[in-house]
């Protein structure tokens, strides 16, 4: 029996794509997943939480969350953004809140109920499930496609959707039908420094300008930062990451990172540190800090950087100390000499090159009847729910697109 679908991947573009799809009209469905469980990445996305969709309502807002595919997700984001995606989980009785920072859960906090929400919608439109079907080759043939499947199983189909996420299987299965791949580097990762004078800051979380100096290029943020006991993580960090996942790889993870710990001009720090000096001439510069944000241990651990004496007076600071404390407080540089780990979901930049897709359909310009969706294509974005929007994007896109 020839199926009008088969997805390759039980992931959040495979799903998406599936349940789309029959409502749009296609009778039989088929996800064949290669592990022992569908939705494994919604199940530990945020903590076990999942992360499923950002509160930006905005299209022009939403697309520089994305450092790759920019272009090509404004349209789809006409067709089916955030607040559809919102909508369409509410009215499969998925609960939602949306948090402080945008970010949306369920409101259970339980990735297990966007599970249940996708499985159950997928299992009442007719969808059938195989786990443990790894697809190990496809074939082209007169009515469609031929699918080998490990356990020397065989599918059918008119129509197939990749959406195997970063696993290599997914690329080598669109390399085997023509595609090009770029090839995937890390993206969303933390970054390493050997610099010891934060040592003591582990855990410190606040927000400043970052600038990430690679080779001759400078790429700046900024937001939260986290102090870790290797380096640097947070949301800005993050971010950074990704906007440069490609040229730190190929820079073997080597750059230069200034932090301007104030996030205020070098004028501004000095003004408000002179006037402090004149108030405050006979208090310890160890115990009395002009800047109320800055966390006393890294006011402390930065002071030790520039070996300032602990007995010293606001008023006893001399010219040239108090020069490099202003240029420490808005410029300091660290070295990073390697990448973090990565984010727990494992997002990549590459995948199957965009230049072979058309986004009206997300079918393939090489291959009549070969549909991709979510990661497995070079498209991905920061964290705060990005990823998992392109996802819903892309299925629903496909899954509308075949009849």
């Amino acid at each position: 029996m020839i199926s009008d679908l088969v997805i390759v991947g039980g992931g959040a573009s495979g799903f998406m794509g599936a349940i789309t799809a029959i409502k749009s009209g296609l009778r039989s469905v088929l996800i064949l997943e290669g592990s022992s469980k569908v939705l494994e990445k919604v199940r530990i996305s945020g903590g076990g939480r999942c992360n499923l969709t950002n509160s930006c309502w905005d299209i022009s807002d939403l697309v520089n969350n994305y450092p790759r595919g920019e272009k090509q997700l404004i349209g789809l984001f006409n067709r089916f953004s955030t607040s559809e995606a919102f909508d369409w989980f509410q009215k499969k009785g998925l609960s939602l809140k949306v948090e402080n920072d945008g970010r949306v859960f369920p409101s259970s906090d339980s990735s297990s109920d966007v599970i249940k929400c996708l499985t159950d919608v997928a299992k009442k439109s007719g969808v059938k499930v195989f786990t443990n079907s790894h697809v190990k080759q496809i074939n082209i043939n007169k009515e469609g496609f031929k699918l080998l499947v490990k356990g020397s199983k065989e599918y059918a189909a008119k129509n197939i959707l990749i959406c195997t996420g970063g696993h290599p299987s997914g690329r080598k299965l669109a390399k085997s039908l023509g595609h090009s791949i770029i090839q995937p580097v890390p993206s969303l990762f933390s970054l390493a420094s050997s610099e010891n004078s934060l040592k003591t800051c582990s855990g410190i979380t606040l927000d400043v300008q970052v600038k990430l100096k690679v080779e001759k290029k400078f790429y700046a943020e900024k937001g939260s930062i986290l102090i870790t006991h290797k380096g640097f993580s947070g949301p800005v960090i993050l971010r950074l990451s990704a906007f440069t996942a490609r040229v730190l790889h190929a820079n073997k993870y080597t750059a230069e990172l200034r932090i301007n710990w104030l996030c205020m001009s070098e004028s501004e720090a000095r003004s408000k540190l002179n006037l402090y000096k004149l108030e405050n001439g006979k208090k310890l510069v160890l115990n009395s800090k002009p800047f109320n944000n800055l966390p006393r241990r890294l006011w402390k651990a930065l002071l030790n950087s520039l070996n300032i004496d602990s007995k010293l007076k606001w008023a006893d600071i001399s010219k040239k100390h108090n020069e490099s404390l202003i240029k420490c407080l808005t410029m300091k540089s660290y070295l990073i000499n390697s990448r973090g780990p990565f984010g727990e979901e494992f997002v990549t930049a590459g995948g199957v090159s965009l230049k072979e897709i058309n986004f009206k359909t997300m079918e393939s310009k090489i291959c009549k009847g070969l549909f991709f969706a979510g990661e497995i294509l070079d498209i991905d974005g920061i964290t705060g729910g990005f990823n998992f929007q392109h996802c819903w994007t892309s299925g629903w896109v496909a899954g509308n697109s075949m009849v």
